[in-house]
């Protein structure tokens, strides 16, 4: 299926994660031109080498976004490699401070912040003069099943996740009369490195294996995954791509849910 997008150019933040690693590859299979950012060059190096042969090489950029300089300078580093951005992938972000409330600190909150949310409003509006530029324009926000039902154990994050959702859908009515849309998608327990991580923790606090506790963890903490299993992060970077495309058309505002039933309520 032709998506519409060879030609175009797409910034991926977190590009070096493996749901960037996905959407990068995806959209490189489309003939678009990305732009990988990451924290850490030598993960972007792997990422990079990670992609199939027989594929464009992406750009990297190495960036630590949690300034406004730090994003302009982005965006100005950007249009020296790569000229104007026509899609901004939006998926640099942490679990940050897990436990009980009483336990987490005003730093641990303004660190989920800092990088869950202010990440995203800061590379948004570093871009956004170019993605206007051409009277089409994508922007997907990488978001998560927490913005919409919070767990207690992980509030930081939910929240700076709530406060994601709410500025792509309020951005969402400031441009698509130029043609610029944007939304964003909601995994839930996708297998990454921030997902394993977690596992790896809980199979030490229950004294199990990783399989085990990543079955318990399915069991008691996301019953209504009806599938059973951790999501793979090509079936969200499909959706993903989806957005970015020009089928895409008719879809602005939207949040759309990868989550294979976690999220209980409508």
């Amino acid at each position: 299926m032709d998506l519409g997008i060879r030609g175009k150019t797409a910034v991926v933040t977190g590009g070096a994660g493996g749901m960037g690693r996905h959407i990068t590859r995806m959209l490189l299979e489309e003939g678009v031109q990305v732009v990988m950012v990451d924290l850490d060059k030598d993960d972007l190096d792997d990422a990079a080498a990670w992609l199939p042969e027989g594929l464009p090489r992406p750009l990297t950029v190495a960036c630590d976004l949690s300034s406004d300089a730090a994003a302009q300078d982005l965006a100005a580093t950007v249009a020296d490699l790569a000229g104007e951005v026509d899609i901004l992938v939006s998926g640099a972000g942490i679990t940050g401070a897990t436990g009980p409330f009483h336990e987490i600190s005003d730093d641990d909150w303004v660190e989920a912040i800092n990088t869950n949310l202010l990440s995203a409003v800061r590379v948004t509006r570093a871009f956004l003069p170019s993605l206007r530029h051409g009277g089409w324009g994508r922007i997907v926000y990488i978001n998560s099943e927490d913005a919409v039902q919070p767990y207690d154990d992980e509030l930081p994050y939910c929240a700076s996740k709530a406060g994601l959702l709410s500025f792509a859908r309020g951005l969402a009515r400031s441009y698509a009369d130029e043609g610029l849309l944007i939304n964003s998608v909601s995994p839930a327990f996708v297998e990454t490195p921030m997902t394993d991580k977690m596992m790896e923790k809980r199979a030490d606090e229950k004294g199990t294996s990783f399989d085990e506790a990543v079955e318990s963890f399915l069991a008691e903490e996301r019953p209504y995954m009806e599938l059973g299993r951790r999501g793979q992060p090509e079936e969200v970077a499909a959706v993903v791509v989806f957005l970015c495309s020009a089928l895409a058309s008719f879809v602005n505002g939207a949040n759309y849910r990868v989550d294979a039933g976690s999220v209980a309520g409508l």
